[in-house]
């Protein structure tokens, strides 16, 4: 069976009583874990995850999800002049992850970026850059492209160190996310 560990990442300008920044992570279709920029602070969603992770990891992720909100509120500022906005209502999203087929080994990774309901910029893990179907993500891409250390570690990411996590999830979480 195909396991699949995702991280969505959510930034929106313009809409009230909704919190600009949201991340989760899915397992095989289970939340396990949720931030946002008003609670600050990555909570569990899944029981059986507290068995896979160290006392320190909610602390960790905090930290990091804090960092992250950071860069999409950011990048959300940047999207909206690329595309000559101000105002309105926005949204910046990424997915990005990892599947591991449990019976056949195969793994793939994946991340993409989308604005306002479109795709705006995605990696390719074979040449480990970026592919920009706008002509607003082309200086996204440049930008991206030039930074090898930063895609060496998406490629190491979601081809190592995603996987790792998605098998001791797996492991962890089977009588729940026990596939039919």
């Amino acid at each position: 069976a195909t396991n699949t560990l995702q991280y969505f990442y959510t930034a929106t300008s313009g809409i009230g009583n909704f919190p600009e920044f949201v991340t989760m992570g899915i397992v095989n279709g289970h939340q396990i874990d949720h931030y946002d920029s008003i609670t600050k602070r990555a909570i569990q969603k899944a029981e059986w995850i507290s068995g896979a992770v160290d006392p320190d990891y909610w602390k960790t992720n905090t930290q990091i999800y804090a960092g992250t909100e950071t860069v999409f509120v950011n990048n959300i500022n940047v999207a909206k002049s690329r595309f000559n906005q101000t105002g309105g209502v926005h949204i910046v999203q990424r997915m990005c992850g990892c599947e591991w087929d449990d019976e056949t080994g195969v793994t793939e990774g994946f991340n993409q970026d989308g604005y306002d309901g479109e795709d705006f910029i995605a990696f390719d893990l074979k040449t480990k850059s970026w592919i920009a179907p706008t002509p607003q993500a082309v200086i996204t891409k440049l930008k991206w492209d030039s930074n090898t250390a930063q895609n060496e570690y998406w490629k190491n990411y979601l081809t190592q160190e995603c996987i790792e996590w998605l098998k001791k999830y797996v492991d962890y979480g089977k009588s729940t996310l026990m596939r039919t």
